[in-house]
């Protein structure tokens, strides 16, 4: 297809970045389209593990990368990441375009994300990654955001730039906080000038002449559908549509442009973080922990350990609806080997009724029991699989319930971290 989503179907760490990179062997170009620095997408090729923050995951088969301008940039983070890089073989001096639109995040704007998620209750506390995307998302549509362009605008920057970090420092003050080093802070920003100015570009144009032109363009999505700032468990949410709805605004590509909405999901179900956002089927006892280990399930960006639970095909069924999905990608299937009969969560009860679907209450989904399906388990090691038929019999027939329970086929199955360790399905 000549323009494809990934995206996540869960609560993030899905595996996305091995899928894109996965893809991106046959893509022009890869494209991030919102999201920003607080997730990260780890990439293994044979024995080198790459973790991608802002960088398009497909850069490493050589496509070109697109910071869009749905993206919030960091662009320190960016800077670093880039030389990183570098340092091991992949320059991207010629081969990155960022947004010209692409809303900048300000060195107040991490400190106030802190201090505004330590001022909530406990009850309400997002367990921020305090990198400040929030806080940037938020003066973006209070129309006091700082984008590429105008950092590139000698007479804008001047203007508005001491404005903001001030303004910045008046909400610290104002939430007991201590307020930045302003003179450093300018100085620090003015110093992305030159960084930035050979990146930056109309990205929108740059893919709606690419798509004119038959190229063929990998939309890569970060965070994951059910932290999408509208579809997601409000409040317990990223500051973006992370899902297929996000395209548009995020890019200037035209929804109508998109040939393929493909969902990755791991075969089980993780979110980071001890306490914010409901989970419903967390298993707390041995299995989760069996999962955790097995899945070495620690955040790429913020090394968090992550909530583990069985597959909920009522929250992955609620974003395929959502978005359209066309395929399934499922990861770490090969972390359910040996763990004996596993369960699929195909309802929930709660207040003594079943329900099939994904309830907007946080709380009324806090206190939802999943209704759970058992399939048998299966043995063995599984890496070596490259066709179904290279799978055990128990991991087909388990990847059949999920496909029967959500009404979306599995078309790629990862059976571990390495780019090599993939099945493709027949496309049916």
């Amino acid at each position: 297809m000549a323009v494809t989503c990934v995206f996540g179907a869960q609560w993030g760490d899905e595996g996305k970045g091995k899928i894109v990179d996965f893809l991106a062997k046959e893509a022009d170009l890869v494209v991030r389209y919102q999201g920003g620095a607080n997730a990260g997408h780890t990439i293994r090729i044979g024995a080198e593990r790459f973790a991608l923050r802002l960088v398009p995951s497909g850069v490493l088969q050589g496509a070109t990368g697109v910071i869009a301008n749905g993206v919030i940039l960091d662009a320190g983070v960016l800077r670093g990441e880039l030389e990183g890089l570098a340092e091991r073989g992949f320059a991207l001096a010629d081969s990155l375009k960022v947004s010209d639109r692409a809303h900048l995040v300000l060195p107040f704007h991490g400190p106030l994300d802190r201090a505004l998620d330590g001022s909530r209750n406990d009850l309400w506390r997002n367990d921020t990654t305090g990198r400040g995307i929030s806080t940037c998302a938020g003066d973006k549509y209070r129309y006091e955001g700082f984008r590429v362009a105008d950092l590139l605008s000698e007479r804008v920057r001047r203007d508005r730039l001491a404005y903001l970090v001030e303004r910045g420092n008046a909400m610290l003050r104002g939430l007991g906080a201590e307020p930045i080093d302003a003179a450093a802070a300018i100085a620090g920003v003015e110093s992305w000038v030159e960084f930035l100015r050979p990146f930056a570009c109309d990205t929108g144009k740059l893919l709606r002449d690419a798509q004119k032109a038959g190229q063929r363009i990998l939309l890569e999505g970060a965070q994951a559908a059910l932290l999408d700032v509208d579809f997601g468990t409000y409040p317990f949410v990223s500051a973006s549509s992370t899902g297929v709805n996000g395209i548009p605004a995020g890019t200037g590509l035209p929804l109508r442009r998109l040939d393929r909405a493909l969902a990755v999901a791991k075969a089980y179900t993780t979110r980071v973080g001890s306490l914010a956002g409901p989970f419903p089927t967390r298993e707390e006892g041995q299995v989760g922990e069996q999962m955790q280990e097995r899945g070495r399930e620690f955040g790429t960006v913020t090394g968090r350990r992550r909530r583990c639970g069985w597959f909920d095909a009522v929250s992955v069924r609620h974003v395929c609806e959502t978005n359209g999905v066309d395929a399934l990608a499922l990861t770490k299937i090969d972390v359910l080997a040996g763990l004996g009969p596993l369960k699929l969560c195909v309802g929930y009860e709660i207040d003594g009724r079943t329900i099939d679907t994904f309830p907007a209450d946080v709380d009324l989904l806090a206190r939802c029991t999943p209704v759970y399906r058992e399939v048998a388990g299966f043995d063995g090691d599984l890496s070596g699989a490259r066709t179904p038929d290279d799978l055990p019999a128990g991991a087909r027939a388990y990847v059949a319930a999920i496909e029967e329970e959500i009404g979306v086929p599995v078309e790629i199955i990862s059976v571990g971290p390495e780019r090599t360790e993939t099945v493709i399905v027949d496309a049916r």
